[in-house]
């Protein structure tokens, strides 16, 4: 069964994948699980789907929102890989998920052999490092997968060094405060909240934790951190200027993974950023 949901996946150009009994996870919201007719015994395959890519300009917003959103691609994903793994299996029950999981995924991924979770609190893997967004495929199957179940050992980073890189490089010194939640804020922000954003200039998110991460170094050079994932290689929009913003049909815009936030807060930022350079 492994191999098979494996050999799919790759076809999607994924291929860091793991497997663990759904005992070994830690389930927290079980009413997903009810929902497709899966009890607490059963299989998980959670898998990696790097989504970086290189540009050429300054980005403005985190990476992961310059692609269009990344549900949109795990939707189309499991419309295409859950029917031809139900037709292959028929007598087991399978769902697909991301994010809003039925387990805690950065504890099953590290725990399936991806990765480890870095002091940021990202799961970093050898080939990715932390740009990775994480998806798994959970059927009521409680069987022993002899064909390995463990991603490649060469693909798997050691712990962490314990460099505390990100911790110095965080804004907020990761205590609690984050530059991200700042920019997603809604209505009027501090005087300290918009400094922090003129200071540096994001209008969405931040990956400066990820950056100042040696495993992040390592996989530039290397250049496995880049996805090959045409999704995530399309529709890019770096760096945000308020015509772009404004002149997007709300079709378009909803597919933005910044759209769910509205635009006056995109808007809102790309003001003081402007204010703060005396436009």
């Amino acid at each position: 069964m492994f191999d098979y949901i494996r050999r799919l996946l790759s076809e999607h150009q994924i291929t860091l994948c793991g497997a663990l009994p759904l005992s070994a996870c830690k389930i927290t919201r079980p009413h997903l699980l009810e929902k497709h007719g899966i009890g607490t015994a059963g299989r998980v395959f959670i898998f990696a789907v790097p989504y970086l890519t290189p540009t050429d300009v300054l980005p403005n917003i985190s990476a992961y929102a310059i692609p269009e959103d990344y549900h949109r691609f795990f939707a189309g994903l499991f419309d295409s890989v859950l029917p031809r793994i139900k037709d292959k299996f028929p007598g087991y029950k399978f769902a697909g998920y991301t994010d809003s999981s039925p387990i805690d995924e950065r504890s099953a991924a590290a725990a399936a052999g991806l990765g480890f979770v870095g002091r940021h609190g990202l799961l970093i893997t050898g080939l990715h490092s932390s740009y990775v967004f994480l998806g798994e495929i959970i059927t009521n199957a409680d069987i022993k997968d002899n064909s390995g179940g463990i991603a490649p050992a060469e693909h798997n980073p050691p712990l962490c060094e314990g460099c505390y890189a990100c911790t110095a490089a965080c804004p907020y010194g990761l205590s609690g405060g984050c530059l991200s939640a700042v920019t997603q804020k809604k209505g009027e922000l501090s005087e300290d909240e918009k400094n922090m954003i003129i200071k540096h200039g994001s209008v969405w998110g931040c990956d400066i934790c990820q950056e100042a991460c040696p495993y992040t170094a390592a996989a530039r050079k290397s250049g496995s951190i880049y996805t090959k994932i045409p999704y995530f290689l399309r529709s890019l929009t770096p760096r945000l200027t308020k015509e772009l913003v404004l002149s997007m049909s709300e079709e378009d815009f909803v597919k933005r993974a910044y759209s769910w936030r509205g635009r006056d807060t995109i808007l809102r930022n790309l003001e003081i950023i402007g204010e703060s350079r005396g436009r």
